[in-house]
């Protein structure tokens, strides 16, 4: 397996996560990204993707906290499309 060969390679355990979620196996989603986002300095996508895993697992709470997150990542590095995104399903989903 290749986090075992090169376990610092943050980018395995994205790959990993996206395995996980095509598998529908949700949990293992959140705490291979959660791992992910310790090591990484990620630009906002793995924090959409966290927040539909919590959302598949029932913590509506926890999905809005990676969307606001997400969304804060994303403006800064420079996407604001993402963070719109991100923004909107806050509001849509989350607000009455």
């Amino acid at each position: 397996m290749m986090l075992e060969s090169d376990p610092e390679n943050s980018a395995v355990l994205f790959g990993l996560a996206k395995e996980y979620e095509k598998e529908g196996r949700f949990g293992e989603v959140v705490e291979t990204l959660t791992e992910y986002l310790q090591r990484a300095d990620d630009e906002g996508n793995a924090y959409g993707m966290l927040a539909g895993a919590y959302l598949k697992t029932g913590d509506r709470e926890a999905a809005r906290r990676a969307y606001e997150k997400g969304a804060e990542v994303a403006l800064a590095h420079g996407h604001p499309s993402m963070a719109q995104d991100y923004k909107f399903f806050i509001e849509s989903e989350f607000e009455d």
